[in-house]
């Protein structure tokens, strides 16, 4: 695994996902509670390619802003399918910035 730091952890508050470009990639960095962790995804909603960083989230699940079509970030797959899945990174959190290794989501 190679990590890389993607952004400082500040800037992804909770409730709300972050667009974070890395290279040819667009990732959406999400701030879970209860516990707290951070969880990073490919930004674009795998129905029609919809922006899930501008998503509304609601504890672990993020709607789609153009279909409603809900994801669970925990588990990386749309909550009414599990066929239907996300690109999901592994993250690490390293002296307030989050890192994340980009070859090894799916």
């Amino acid at each position: 695994m190679a990590f890389v730091k993607l952004i400082e952890a500040h800037r992804c508050p909770p409730g709300r996902g972050t667009f974070v470009q890395l290279g040819e990639r667009e990732l959406a960095v999400f701030q879970l509670a209860n516990p707290t962790r951070f969880v990073v995804v490919g930004n674009a909603c795998p129905h029609a390619g919809g922006n899930l960083s501008g998503g509304a989230l609601d504890g672990p699940v993020v709607e789609c802003p153009w279909h409603q079509w809900r994801f669970d970030l925990d588990r990386a797959a749309c909550v009414d399918s599990d066929k239907v899945r996300l690109a999901r990174y592994p993250v690490e959190l390293r002296e307030g910035f989050i890192y994340v290794d980009p070859d090894a989501a799916p």
